[in-house]
């Protein structure tokens, strides 16, 4: 079983235990992507984004990061099969990520942070290479936000290479405030924990428990809990109204890019949802697999 998904599984299990601890563009990708082949799956998803160019849905994986192609099936962008962990869409073909090479693939066994601005066809090494995995990444604010599970700290960045240290905690994922970059929540085993101060320090976790979050404008704040129980909060976290269930069981990834347009990924699929969360559509197939 790989890290991020150990994580969660602990932190799901923690917090059962009362907690001791789109539509897509047409266009066809270039000649650098692989092409799709019938019968290809992704499983393990890591992060969810949409390029803001044209639209298009970005899946990363524990085996590279995956588009569909005009018929909905995945298709393989640049060719790389490494682990991606976290990731985050920063602007039009700008990817910002982390993860682990592929297994018998060259470097460090923790890429750091890496970018990508050709939509993911290829990448380039930042910093913190060898030394972080950050399994949550968010960009807001000219700032990237990041929960570096090797050390287990909240890190932030404006360049991508210098680095603030903050708080030291145990956490699955991170979302940031669209309209204060210093409120930062992070899911926790005791629940939403909140940071008034960039993510320096955190409070003690509050209910309820959710395994991801995102929050893509003030009165739309998304979490999803380890059953894939969508809510949405409207002040920041403090009451949270239950939406519905996103089909598939057990979530992998929450990404809302809009204050009605959500993607989450469960253990069947990537589904998408344009009415805030009442209503889901299937966007591409996951293979429900054991952990790698």
């Amino acid at each position: 079983m790989n890290q991020r998904l150990a994580a969660a599984a602990a932190t799901a299990a923690a917090l059962s235990l009362a907690l001791t601890a789109c539509s897509g563009s047409d266009n066809d990708t270039d000649a650098s992507a692989s092409a799709s082949t019938s019968g290809v799956t992704v499983s393990h998803i890591h992060g969810l984004g949409l390029d803001p160019s044209d639209q298009r849905l970005y899946v990363a994986t524990h085996e590279g990061v995956y588009t569909p192609d005009a018929k909905g099936l995945p298709t393989l962008v640049g060719g790389n099969r490494d682990d991606f962990m976290g990731f985050t869409v920063a602007g039009e073909k700008t990817f910002f990520a982390s993860g682990h090479p592929t297994a018998g693939g060259d470097g460090p066994g923790n890429k750091g942070l890496i970018k990508s601005t050709d939509a993911g066809r290829t990448w380039k090494s930042l910093s913190l290479s060898g030394e972080s995995d950050f399994h949550a990444l968010d960009y807001t604010h000219g700032t990237i936000y990041g929960y570096d599970a090797t050390n287990g700290m909240l890190r932030t960045s404006e360049d991508g290479t210098a680095w603030k240290n903050g708080a030291r905690l145990e956490a699955l994922d991170i979302t940031v405030s669209p309209q204060d970059p210093d409120l930062v929540l992070a899911t926790t085993g005791d629940g939403v924990a909140r940071s008034t101060d960039g993510g320096k320090t955190f409070a003690e976790g509050k209910q309820p428990v959710m395994a991801f979050l995102s929050w893509p404008a003030k009165t739309a704040l998304y979490g999803i809990d380890t059953t894939g129980g969508l809510h949405r909060s409207a002040d920041g976290g403090t009451v949270w109204k239950k939406l519905g269930t996103v089909p598939g069981g057990q979530p992998q990834a929450l990404t809302a890019v809009g204050a009605e347009h959500v993607l989450a990924a469960t253990q069947t699929g990537v589904y998408e949802s344009k009415d805030g969360g009442r209503t889901f559509t299937k966007r591409l197939d996951v293979e429900a697999s054991g952990g790698h």
